[in-house]
């Protein structure tokens, strides 16, 4: 694990996370590629993973900028933090598999239970009450925090965008796990973490993606949030 500075915030002080190891379980998917992109593209050391090391490979290859890739099991072990975005219908498989290797870890979960029919998305509560919460129950021995659930996958991989201007709500049980999840979404030009509650408030931020995604049907865009007077 690499040991973390202090750097000046207007808030408060966050840590120094550039030379924290970023995982992404999930990295050949829209979301968790265009994540992979922009934090490797702001210097963050990334790896990608997937079920199979060669198709992650393969993915890292085509994004480049240092991005390594490898099977989940080894993304977990070698990385610092690890970013959940896998489907939603594999979310418990994929953790459950992962325990001893996310142990002590950092899990920041970005998984939205939606489900879609004629008249759109909306949003699933699973049992324990968010994804994220099944995270913690299914991980006790890591740090889950939840963040990064509001981000359009078309923008993070558009390499013609410069910033992804937006807010990042962060939830978590412990502060110093959720400040470091700040910190890593301020590494991203445009993002600014904002922490957002304990990880029991994490249904109704995975939920709002449903209404985000009604809104960027309607007007053609690819809508973010941005919370005032913080």
């Amino acid at each position: 694990m690499t040991s973390l500075d202090s750097v000046t915030n207007p808030a408060h002080d966050l840590p120094d996370v550039s030379r924290l190891v970023v995982g992404v379980l999930g990295g050949t998917g829209d979301q968790g590629r265009g994540l992979a992109y922009r934090l490797a593209k702001a210097g963050q050391q990334v790896i990608i993973g997937s079920r199979t090391a060669e198709r992650a490979e393969a993915s890292a290859a085509e994004l480049g900028l240092g991005v390594r890739g490898a099977d989940n099991a080894t993304t977990a072990r070698e990385s610092d933090i690890v970013i959940v975005a896998v489907p939603w219908d594999g979310h418990a498989a994929t953790l459950s598999a992962l325990r001893e290797e996310l142990a002590g870890k950092i899990v920041v979960d970005c998984v939205n239970p939606l489900g879609f029919d004629k008249q759109g998305a909306y949003a699933l509560k699973p049992e324990e009450g968010s994804a994220a919460q099944q995270a913690a129950a299914l991980l006790p021995d890591s740090r889950v925090t939840a963040a990064f659930h509001h981000l359009s996958a078309v923008l993070l991989q558009d390499e013609s965008v410069a910033e992804i201007d937006t807010d990042v709500m962060v939830l978590g049980e412990e502060r110093a796990a959720t400040d470091i999840v700040q910190a890593l979404a301020g590494r991203i030009p445009g993002m600014r973490g904002i922490f957002a509650g304990r990880l029991r408030n994490a249904h109704q931020v995975e939920s709002l993606v449903a209404n985000l995604i009604s809104a960027n049907r309607r007007y053609k865009a690819h809508a973010g949030l941005r919370i005032t007077d913080v």
